[in-house]
């Protein structure tokens, strides 16, 4: 028998393409990027919590498309604290601006990077990026500029990418390892609990082991 339409489903629908049309192409964006229902598996809070961030510390979040984790860093880092949202897309960009404006989120300031370049304005102590990995080119050389000239003393990295086996637009944990190795960086810290993502953590191979981590 045919499956009869849901009139209150594709009323719902209907309602959530207004409403995503009416706030312009940044949200037409955020929810092509994000999809819809993501709190129930990427446990952020977990995910930000295990970076153990430090009051007034200063992260860039590569890639920050629709800033699910920029504003969340930016609780984290709290007011004294700092988050570049970096992105390549001007859209998302403007899109981050109005956000934080309108939040109030005086900590959070948008960065429109270049492909090869991050343009971050400062030395980090974190540099977060999820899902973005996979969309990088030359990233040994990539990441090897940003350990130079983007990474405090003491800097991490943190990376959290997709899995092979969950989509075609993702990156073997066996390849981000060997390619950050080749840009200088050491595995530190690696968390298996995310079911769609490897989330591994690296320091600068040139790191005084002794410096405290940021």
């Amino acid at each position: 028998m045919p499956r009869r339409p849901n009139p209150s489903r594709a009323a719902a629908l209907l309602v959530v393409a207004v409403a995503l049309l009416v706030s312009g192409c940044g949200a037409l964006k955020r929810c092509a990027y994000e999809g819809f229902g993501r709190d129930a598996w990427q446990q952020h809070e977990r995910v930000v919590a295990d970076l153990a961030l430090a009051p007034g510390a200063h992260v860039a979040d590569l890639g920050a498309g629709g800033g699910y984790f920029t504003f969340r860093l930016a609780h984290a880092v709290g007011p004294t604290g700092l988050v570049y949202a970096v992105d390549v897309d001007p859209d998302m960009v403007a899109f981050l601006s109005k956000q934080a404006a309108e939040q109030g989120q005086g900590n959070v300031r948008p960065v429109l990077a270049a492909a090869d370049d991050p343009r971050v304005p400062e030395p980090v102590d974190l540099v977060f990026t999820s899902n973005t990995y996979h969309h990088l080119e030359n990233r040994v050389a990539y990441f090897s500029a940003l350990r130079e000239r983007a990474l405090a003393p003491g800097g991490r990295v943190a990376i959290v990418e997709y899995r092979p086996e969950v989509t075609s637009h993702a990156t073997a944990r066996e390849t981000v390892e060997q390619e950050m190795a080749a840009a200088g960086f050491r595995l530190e810290k690696s968390f298996d609990y995310l079911e769609r993502q490897h989330f591994l953590v690296f320091l600068s191979d040139v790191a005084n082991p002794e410096e405290p981590l940021r």
